[in-house]
């Protein structure tokens, strides 16, 4: 009987974009300037993105739009959260301390990630969605982040 091997990287494809969003705003407003200039509508997520690392458990806030009529997925998500330090790694008087956690360490200047899903197509208008997110006065600058050189796109699986 012959053996199959299914590898893991079999059943991983990129079918996202991310954009890394540099804003001061709180969450829910930098979603409503968003909604505004993209014509999308975002909402909020009942349940954040929990990610738990050796140093303690972290939510982020997440938003989201299920375009229907285009089949895209929209997701807005705080890219920076304060952890809460597990039991393991409790140190007695040290215990206060906050230890800041990122969705995407290799981005911590970014305080918001915009990944929109179930991109196919070549011609999606990217660059144009970069314009119109450079409209927002309170967004100090947006780019695209290359998925390639990402070591932590575990956290991108919620």
């Amino acid at each position: 009987m012959a053996i199959h091997k299914i590898q893991i990287n079999d059943f991983i494809s990129i079918d996202y974009e991310l954009i890394a969003i540099h804003s001061s705003i709180e969450d829910y407003r930098l979603a409503y300037f968003i909604n505004k200039a993209l014509s999308i509508q975002l909402s909020k997520n009942d349940a954040n993105i929990e990610i738990e690392t050796k140093d303690g458990k972290s939510s982020f806030s997440h938003f989201i739009f299920d375009d229907d009529v285009h089949d895209i997925i929209w997701n807005v998500f705080e890219n920076k959260a304060t952890a809460i330090p597990s039991e393991k790694n409790a140190n007695g008087i040290f215990d206060s301390i906050d230890v800041t956690m990122y969705m995407l360490p290799e981005h911590k200047r970014a305080d918001y990630i915009l990944k929109i899903e179930n991109i196919e197509s070549p011609f999606f208008p990217l660059e144009t969605i970069l314009q119109n997110l450079s409209t927002i006065d309170q967004i100090s600058m947006a780019y695209i982040i290359d998925q390639n050189k990402l070591k932590s796109k575990n956290n991108l699986i919620f």
